[in-house]
């Protein structure tokens, strides 16, 4: 890799892994560097590709997240160049499938030279895949973590930059091409509507429906059964997801399920020393500030559109109680990985300003 320019080895080396590192690592470097593709080298020789869909499917396969990265590497459907394809051969291959950067390898498979999206199309990221399914966004709820400014602005106006946050919902989803959206509404409301209708609704197609009193998580959505006959998003109103929302589309349809939930690895550094102990007292085991790694659901789920079949008029219902449904009578239920930074819960003063500084950023 001689050959490569000094600024062209300076990104390669930002977007290079060791193959040792775990997919876990691995994961936490997409999201600092905010990349969806990583190069692994063994010893200074190439080795292979490494996706952020990689990743999750190792996830989803119950693959450890101490797993090495060299162990989850694909053999097919890498999408790679080769020295003999011509500069609009490969221009052609990276529009077609949008990829961040397309290594080119020679014959005996060695990197020789790598071509960045933005050396290519003098744009900072590849356009996302379009999609077009309906999306219901949960917005009736009243806000009590976000006490005492929510007994003024409801939850969903609370202001996001220069946005809210229910508008900072919309355009992520209309991003990859979402465009028709139905708005569960409960507490104030004739507020929210209000103020949609007078700054927003032309850019959407909205449509409002309210609970007369709160049904939980689910409940409301036995009002749309009528309107939505297709597979759906739904999401809560107090959450910002970064992620594609094209793959979870395509990860929910390749294993049939019924529902999928976006789940988020979120990991925890206990700042003690813990200790297990005997029916006695006596310790077995001593661990120095342990961390602990879980799969938090995130409040964003797709649903087939004959679950709302299942859900009774007027009465209340959560999401989590509709999957235990779904699960009893043999249903498919998945879970679909993001990473713990594609995920901010706006729900909680903390996460809130959290995620004001990271859109700031």
């Amino acid at each position: 890799m001689s050959n490569l320019s000094i600024e062209k080895k300076e990104k390669l080396d930002a977007i290079s892994i060791d193959e040792h590192l775990s997919i876990k690592e691995a994961f936490t470097k997409m999201d600092s560097d905010n990349v969806r593709l990583l190069c692994v080298f063994s010893g200074g020789s190439y080795e292979g590709i490494l996706s952020a869909g990689d990743i999750q499917r190792a996830i989803i396969a119950n693959t450890g997240l101490d797993t090495e990265c060299g162990e989850v590497l694909r053999t097919e459907g890498v999408r790679l160049a080769h020295v003999s394809e011509s500069y609009s051969d490969i221009e052609k291959l990276m529009l077609k499938f949008r990829t961040e950067f397309m290594p080119v390898l020679d014959d005996d498979n060695q990197l020789v030279d790598v071509y960045f999206w933005d050396e290519v199309f003098a744009s900072d990221k590849p356009e996302k895949a379009k999609i077009d399914v309906p999306v219901v966004i949960m917005a009736g709820g009243k806000g009590t973590r976000l006490k005492p400014f929510s007994n003024i602005i409801p939850k969903p106006l609370f202001p996001l930059g220069d946005k809210t946050i229910i508008e900072e919902i919309l355009d992520r989803f209309e991003d990859f091409g979402c465009k028709r959206f139905f708005l569960s509404l409960n507490h104030k409301a004739d507020f929210i509507e209000n103020y949609l209708n007078n700054e927003i609704s032309k850019a959407y197609d909205l449509t409002y429906f309210r609970e007369t009193e709160p049904l939980g998580t689910a409940g409301s959505l036995f009002l749309v059964k009528d309107e939505i006959k297709e597979t759906f998003f739904i999401s809560n109103c107090d959450i910002v997801i970064d992620t594609d929302y094209n793959e979870i589309l395509e990860y929910h349809k390749e294993q049939n399920n019924e529902i999928t939930l976006v789940v988020s690895l979120k990991h925890i550094k206990i700042p003690y020393g813990t200790v297990k102990t005997t029916d006695g007292g006596q310790i077995t085991e001593l661990e120095e500030k342990p961390e602990i790694t879980y799969m938090a659901n995130t409040g964003v789920y797709i649903l087939e559109p004959d679950l709302l079949d299942e859900i009774d008029p007027n009465q209340f219902l959560h999401i989590t109680e509709l999957v235990e449904r779904i699960q009893k009578r043999g249903g498919r239920v998945g879970a679909f990985p993001v990473s713990e930074k594609s995920w901010c819960d706006i729900g909680e003063w903390a996460e809130y300003r959290r995620t004001l500084s990271i859109l700031d950023a």
